[in-house]
């Protein structure tokens, strides 16, 4: 037959509605602007240097791609007046990072509510995963900090610890 009967049909209804309505959606709050998020990697390192240090880590250096795509995140994180790694339709930390040219290994540290770089380094440090991801195999990293007038100026932080072959690149 070329019709469903109305009970089947209502089932089907039905379930759609049910499945639909265990979606959750995410608001985006007022616009920010794509430059709005301030790098603070200069002013991070000398406290992850000195924490890496004193676990017998080598020293990162300002990786200038791991600061763009820790920028990024920070103000997807101020456009949604939410703290996460997976926002919008961005859900996949390894797609997001192979999108910003982030070479891996790679981590992301966040944070929000901190008023300041040296506030947030300390929340990381204090929580073992992230002071794990800060003391792990990376080369690089970047700070980030992005706010949006719509959640009241919430800070929102991204660090991203990268695997950068160096501070300079040499072609011949």
């Amino acid at each position: 037959m070329d019709y469903l009967p109305s009970r089947r049909l209502f089932l089907i209804g039905s379930g759609t509605t049910l499945l639909l309505s265990g979606c959750s959606v995410t608001t985006t709050l007022a616009p920010i602007e794509t430059g709005s998020s301030v790098d603070t990697t200069e002013t991070a390192l000398p406290i992850v240097n000195a924490v890496r240090r004193k676990n017998g880590r080598a020293s990162l250096f300002n990786d200038p791609v791991a600061a763009n795509a820790a920028k990024d995140h920070a103000i997807r994180m101020a456009r949604y007046g939410k703290m996460s790694h997976d926002l919008g339709s961005d859900r996949n930390f390894l797609a997001r990072m192979k999108r910003m040219e982030v070479p891996l290994p790679a981590a992301e540290n966040i944070a929000t509510g901190q008023d300041s770089t040296e506030a947030a380094m300390t929340a990381w440090i204090r929580s073992k995963s992230h002071l794990d991801n800060i003391l792990g195999p990376y080369t690089g990293v970047g700070v980030a900090l992005a706010k949006n007038t719509g959640t009241g100026d919430r800070p929102y932080w991204a660090m991203v610890l990268s695997n950068s072959p160096g501070r300079f690149s040499f072609r011949i």
